[in-house]
């Protein structure tokens, strides 16, 4: 099934119900108006990170399923699958390979060895410096080959996540034949996770780099073309590189929006949001939660530097227990730009706050994803994340058939479904068409129109009320 302009959930195969075939009775009985898309998150064999040290794209962890049930999903929903295009498992047979026969591997070209990169092998402090990177040091892994050999690897992330080369036909082909099989396979769209990073050039950050990433962006989207899916290039950065790929006619994420509106929710305006909401594009995947943290620098200038560490502080002392030690090394946490909790939570496990900010969400510009623990208004997990000692894992709770069944009974989620099947019925929402706001004290209205059809959104900042009525005036929603 193509891409289309309705609700996307995202969650991992196996949190909605054990595995796929669950997921999609899920989906099925309770949410086939609300959802009309699923990014399944990586579902493939892998040693870490919760699946995004992918082994290989030709299976499914058979824990899951299998393609047929993948298969099975796209032919009732879009479907969005992860490509990791700047890395691969450690215990890939790629790697494995590599490893044993060294430079007789057919996979040796697949790497990135510091001998070859580096004028003498190594980089300078000043280019170490340089680079955009997860760690103190230079980005390495210390390979051991079976001859007894050792070399340096380029690794941005952890050590099961061997970075690409992806300058070498040996590795175009991978890339090549891998998105094809995604499409044949039920991709609709094709998320490129990491793919900042994917490109290196000595002195340079290695993030991001300029012209050579944009080459890498066009041959992956030619070829998900062929097959009419689409690629949406994953980043977390300051609002003006997403707003770069816009322009180049990409899809992208709305990364700044969760912020902006605890923003909003927290401080009674929506001034900062306005202002947003009027500069992003119609063709982006907006998001207030996602699998990770709500990302802090994706709002950078979009907010004065005051009011980021203001929000930062009120999501700690408003949010359900959310602590800051969550996002800190003691967690896991790699990234000190992110706060790990769910959104339910960082308002407070407070309902018309909740439902505000989803109905906020829906009326942004794009495409909105509502993540599995959003979609069940789900509380912080600390028992989850005290076994695992990963903050990440506070928003990451398992949810059984029964569970989910019960869940349908609170009002909260009753109301989130309504409003979702309002979101994805109603041809105000067109991409097409248009929005305007206004944000006057602590009162917010946006209108959706196209065409002929226009629907608006009437929120109290304050009091968390709302109410949504149609081109005739009349109220079709309210909290």
């Amino acid at each position: 099934m193509e891409l289309n302009n309705k609700i996307m959930l995202i969650t991992y195969a196996d949190c909605m119900g054990s595995n796929l075939k669950d997921l999609k009775i899920v989906l099925d009985k309770y949410y086939k108006d609300a959802v009309g898309g699923v990014h399944i998150l990586p579902f493939f064999p892998s040693s870490a990170d919760r699946g995004f040290a992918p082994m290989k794209y030709n299976e499914v962890d058979k824990s899951f399923g299998s393609f047929d049930d993948i298969e099975e999903m796209s032919k009732d929903y879009y479907l969005m699958f992860d490509f990791m295009v700047n890395h691969i498992s450690a215990q890939s047979e790629y790697f494995k390979d590599f490893l044993e026969k060294k430079d007789a591997s057919p996979y040796k070209d697949f790497f990135i060895r510091y001998s070859d990169f580096w004028v003498n092998g190594e980089p300078t402090q000043e280019q170490i410096d340089l680079i955009y990177k997860r760690k103190p040091r230079a980005p390495y892994i210390e390979a051991e080959f079976s001859d007894g050999t050792k070399e340096k690897i380029w690794c941005t992330f952890c050590e099961e996540q061997i970075d690409l080369d992806i300058t070498k036909p040996a590795t175009k082909k991978f890339i090549k034949d891998t998105l094809e099989f995604m499409c044949r396979k039920g991709a609709s769209v094709i998320r490129l996770d990491a793919f900042a990073y994917a490109i290196k050039k000595a002195d340079t950050n290695c993030f991001f780099v300029e012209p050579d990433i944009w080459e890498l962006l066009f041959d992956i989207e030619d070829i998900a073309k062929k097959y009419g899916a689409q690629i949406l290039p994953e980043i977390h950065e300051h609002y003006t590189i997403p707003l770069k790929l816009a322009e180049k006619n990409f899809w992208i994420y709305d990364f700044a929006l969760p912020v902006l509106t605890l923003h909003a929710l927290y401080n009674h305006t929506g001034i900062y949001l306005k202002n947003w909401m009027q500069m992003c594009p119609m063709k982006q995947f907006t998001t207030l939660d996602t699998h990770d943290g709500i990302g802090i620098v994706d709002v950078k200038d979009l907010l004065p530097d005051e009011e980021i560490d203001m929000v930062k502080e009120q999501m700690y002392s408003n949010g359900a227990n959310v602590k800051k030690i969550y996002s800190s090394e003691a967690y896991n946490n790699l990234d000190i730009y992110q706060v790990n909790t769910t959104y339910y939570s960082a308002l407070g496990n407070n309902d018309d706050a909740y439902l505000l900010a989803r109905a906020i969400q829906f009326f942004a510009p794009g495409i909105p994803q509502v993540y599995y623990v959003g979609l069940l208004a789900g509380e912080n997990d600390i028992e989850l994340m005290e076994r695992t000692k990963n903050g990440r894992d506070i928003n990451r709770h398992y949810y059984t058939l029964k569970d989910i069944e019960n869940e349908q009974e609170r009002n909260i989620v009753k109301q989130l479904k309504q409003l979702m099947e309002l979101r994805n019925s109603c041809a105000a929402f067109n991409l097409d068409g248009k929005i305007e706001i206004d944000a006057t004290d602590d009162k917010l209205t946006i209108t959706r129109s196209y065409g002929k059809n226009s629907v608006t959104l009437n929120a109290d900042l304050t009091s968390h009320k709302f109410n949504i009525s149609d081109e005739s005036g009349e109220k079709i929603y309210a909290n």
